[in-house]
Order: structure tokens, then C-alpha cells, then sequence
């Protein structure tokens, strides 16, 4: 671990706690800076303060006051989910220049191991892990930090110099950035998003593309060519821009020919990488991009392509039995998450849908139904899908739950089908939320699978 001095005797105030926020405090605290922690959760009803203020820190809960501020703070950590312009605290502290930073700012000075940084409105997620799968494979010691996996503060404090940090970002932690410097970033695409957090759809956008400013000479920025947004950021950088294209070969990561390839290298035919659909073909380039120019062999990338089965429940292969293979996407919940789902097969799908009833025109799913051999349908909803599926001549099946869903979808299956749980529902009629439905699936799926 580095440790430059920086925050040696600098009064820091920490908002927010839960995992980033008491990781930042522990090691500000470590690096010798005298630290504040506030949060808005009453003492009585937070342990994570109790457990600070048990640790020594000077303890502040109950909201966000603003004559906080009287204390002179050199600069503020906050968590990443508390807006900047909907907390008068914060609104303050940027009209008096204090700086706010998240806790990866901190991760990045104290790493001892390059980053590689990867953001995008869709897919970060699938990206990061299969650029994390294929590094390993490779034998090249990744190790996650960031969005996902544990808080990069902690990994970064462990890391040596001969491991590399794949970090995933959201617009929330680039916000907060200074100097972070990524040797390879990757951004997938920049879509409307979060505008209940930031000011504008502009401020979510150069937060995005903030990752590449402080990249240099050396420095890699793998781009999505695709997307005019992302390109944008080719402006703000002295990093080499590679890109990829899922619509032209480009000096970079590119599908032509029913293949996926790296420059002038085959890395593997289409037909052959587990994961479906366009969405994550586009980030299996902007992952195949990364890990060659890390220096990470073709075979452990086209092993972890024919393998990787994709995040959970998120149209996340699960099994096979008597030549039908299973998917589990219950994070779809709603009509265009489902549309997409299935314009990722070709081959027929037995669509199982469902859960609860809020009221939402399902009718755009029809657009669709030329990918579906039949619908089982399931929840408060089942009967709107039965109508539904009629209207359009598809042969639709109703149970009262998904563990029941599952083989009736198996019995009208055919070799060579795909059984897919796309719900266009949110799960609250049956589950705590899509995690506990997709496990449900997983478990009923188990039953069926050799």
C-alpha cells in the first residue's frame, strides 16, 4: 500500500457509511487524517455508527447539518448515492471549494496495482466480470473492486504491484474523482440515465467521460466507435484510443463474418461464446479489446467465451436438460427489458412471464412473439398474458407460481429450444424482489438439469 501523505493531520469529513463509507474512514484514519463521520441514520438505529464511534471516530448522525462546516474540513468523502445538488451541505462546500471526492479517489492513491476502469449506462457488469475471468484464466492475478466484489479501498490496500484492480465505476464515484488514473478504461456506452441524481443529462455524460482525463501517454481508452457520446471522450485524453464496433471492422475488437476478432486476429466465432444476444456481444468486445492489450492470451479469452455463463440473473445460463437450455433473466422487469431478452435467440423460446400486476401495456411484447413457440404464465398477471398471447395465436399455459412455471415449460419444449425467465414484472406478488425470483428459477431448473 502507498502512502503519499496527503491526508496526514487533514480534517476530513466521511458522509454516509454502509461499506464505502466506513472502509474510506478506517483508512483516512490509517494515513493519518483526523476524521468526522456523519450520517443521516439515527444512533440508535445504526450500528455501523455505533461501531465507529466505538473505534474512536467523532461521530455525527441524524441528517446533514450544515453548520458542520464551521469545523473547517480540508476535504469531504462522501458515498457515492448522496446527491451533490440536493444536500445543502454539499451545495455549500462547492460554492467554498472544498473538495469532495468518492472512495475510489482514495483506492487509486493507495494502490500499489494498476487499474483497469470500466463504465457505461448498460452492461459494466457483465464486463467487468468477464474481463476479471479472463485476465484470471490467463493468469494475469485480476482482482474486482468497485461496483461490485468488495470496496476498492480494501482491495487496494492488499493489492501488490504485480496485480491488476478491474474496477467497475458508475457516474456517482467518477464524480468524485481528482486524479484517478486508469491504465486501460473502457467505456461501453452513454445512455439517458440517473437524472434524478445529476443536475442534467450533459453532467451525467462528462461524469462518464471524466474516467479518460487523466489518462496519459501510455495509457489505453478502449471505445465503443458506435456511440458518438462515448467518442467524445477521445477529446478529453492523451491515452490511445482503441476502439470496437459491433457494425465495422475498426483498428480494434470487431464482429464481421459470424466471428469475433482483435485487429487482424480470429478470437472466436459467434456461434460458439455462451452468452447471447447484441448487448453482450458489445461487451464481449469492449472485454476482448481490454484483455489483449493487457497482454492476456487468445485461448484463456475463448475458453472463458465458451464458459462464462453470464451475471446472475441477468440472462444468466443455467443448465441444459434433453437438448433445451435454460435462461434466467428475472432482472427483467419490465416489456422492454423482455423484448430484449428474447431478440437475443434465434431458436424457438418457451417464454415463462409473470408476477406482479401494476398495470403496464404488456402489448409491445407481441413485436416479438415471432421468436416464441409458447408463453407460461404465472402470478397476478398470468391471466393479461393469456389474453395476450391469444390475441396473436401463441400457445399460452397459466400456473399459479413459478416453481410450477418451470416444467411446463419443459413439457412444451423441443430439442434445440431455449426456455427463457423474462418476467416483464416486477416479483412482488410472489418474492422480496429479482434476486429471490431468479433463485427460484435456478432451484426448479436444478430439478430438471442430469
Amino acid at each position: 500500500m502507498k502512502n503519499s501523505g496527503k491526508y496526514q493531520h487533514k480534517k476530513i469529513l466521511v458522509m454516509g457509511l454502509a461499506k464505502s463509507g466506513k472502509a474510506a474512514a478506517f483508512m483516512l484514519k490509517k494515513l493519518g487524517a483526523l476524521v468526522t463521520v456523519n450520517d443521516r441514520t439515527p444512533l440508535d438505529e445504526n450500528p455501523d455508527a455505533r461501531e465507529m464511534a466505538a473505534a474512536g471516530f467523532e461521530v455525527m448522525t441524524g441528517g446533514h447539518p450544515l453548520d458542520l462546516l464551521e469545523q473547517g474540513f480540508d476535504y469531504i468523502v462522501k458515498n457515492p448515492g448522496i446527491p451533490y445538488n440536493k444536500v445543502p451541505l454539499l451545495l455549500k462546500a462547492r460554492e467554498l471549494g472544498i473538495p469532495i471526492l468518492t472512495e475510489v479517489q482514495i483506492a487509486y492513491e493507495i494502490s500499489e496495482a494498476p487499474m483497469i476502469g470500466i463504465t457505461a449506462t448498460n452492461g459494466k457488469t457483465t464486463t467487468t466480470m468477464l474481463i476479471y475471468e479472463m485476465l484470471k484464466a490467463g493468469g494475469l492475478s485480476p482482482r474486482i473492486a468497485g461496483n461490485i466484489g468488495e470496496v476498492a479501498t480494501l482491495v487496494a490496500e492488499e493489492a501488490a504491484p504485480g496485480d491488476v484492480l478491474v474496477t467497475e465505476l458508475s457516474s456517482f464515484q467518477l464524480m468524485g474523482i481528482t486524479d484517478f488514473r486508469p491504465k486501460i478504461s473502457l467505456i461501453l456506452n452513454i445512455t439517458e440515465a440517473h437524472l434524478d441524481y445529476h443536475t442534467d443529462l450533459e453532467e451525467y455524460r462528462q461524469a462518464k467521460l471524466g474516467l479518460v482525463k487523466n489518462q496519459e501517454v501510455g495509457d489505453f481508452f478502449v471505445y465503443n466507435a458506435d456511440d458518438a457520446i462515448v467518442k467524445r471522450g477521445l477529446q478529453n485524453t492523451r491515452a490511445t484510443g482503441i476502439p470496437f464496433s459491433m457494425v465495422e471492422k475498426v483498428n480494434g475488437a470487431y464482429a464481421t463474418g459470424g466471428k469475433v476478432w482483435f485487429k487482424d486476429e480470429e478470437i472466436i466465432p459467434v456461434s460458439e461464446i455462451l452468452l447471447k444476444g447484441d448487448h453482450n456481444l458489445q461487451d464481449v468486445l469492449g472485454a476482448v479489446a481490454v484483455c489483449r492489450l493487457y497482454g492476456c492470451d487468445i485461448q484463456p479469452i475463448r475458453q472463458v467465451l465458451r464458459e462464462f455463463t453470464g451475471v446472475r440473473h441477468r440472462l444468466q445460463f443455467v443448465g441444459e436438460a434433453a437438448g433445451v437450455k435454460y435462461y434466467n433473466n428475472s432482472k427483467a422487469t419490465n416489456v422492454i427489458a423482455t423484448s430484449m431478452s428474447l431478440r437475443s435467440f434465434e431458436s424457438p423460446v418457451i417464454l415463462i412471464a409473470g408476477g406482479l400486476d401494476r398495470g403496464h401495456d404488456l402489448s409491445d411484447l407481441a413485436k416479438d412473439f415471432g421468436r416464441v413457440r409458447a408463453i407460461v404464465a404465472y402470478g397476478e398477471t398470468k391471466e393479461r398474458f393469456y389474453q395476450l398471447a391469444a390475441s396473436h395465436g401463441i400457445s399460452c399455459q397459466t400456473t399459479e407460481t413459478l416453481e410450477e412455471a418451470v416444467p411446463a415449460a419443459a413439457a412444451l419444449a423441443h430439442d434445440g429450444d431455449y426456455v427463457l425467465l423474462a418476467p416483464a414484472c416486477a416479483s412482488w406478488d410472489q418474492f422480496k424482489n429479482f434476486e429471490e425470483r431468479g433463485d427460484c428459477f435456478i432451484e426448479a431448473v436444478s430439478r430438471l438439469v442430469p
